[in-house]
């Protein structure tokens, strides 16, 4: 399994306030970040695996809807995340 317990911790006490502030916008972009990263990978190996694909799609969606969000109500922190992540945009 690609995302363990401990790798979720780390990317939440990485990028959110705590290991255990699993509700934090930076740490939920962090995670779907890493799993979009990993699905990625993923596909460019199984062209054809249209499941993966489309839950690639809804979950960049949901990273841009906090991404949205983050930017409205704090444009420091969601320029911040950006630079850490590596997003573009």
């Amino acid at each position: 399994m690609y995302l363990t317990k401990e790798v979720k911790e780390e990317i939440f006490s990485k990028h959110g306030k705590g290991k255990n502030d699993t509700g934090s916008t930076e740490g939920q972009i962090a995670l779907f970040t890493h799993r979009i990263n990993h699905l990625t990978s993923h596909l460019k190996k199984n062209q054809k695996d249209f499941n993966t694909e489309r839950s690639l799609l809804r979950m960049v969606g949901k990273r841009r809807s906090l991404l949205d969000y983050l930017k409205k109500k704090d444009i420091e922190r969601y320029r911040t995340i950006i630079k850490e992540l590596g997003i573009r945009k």
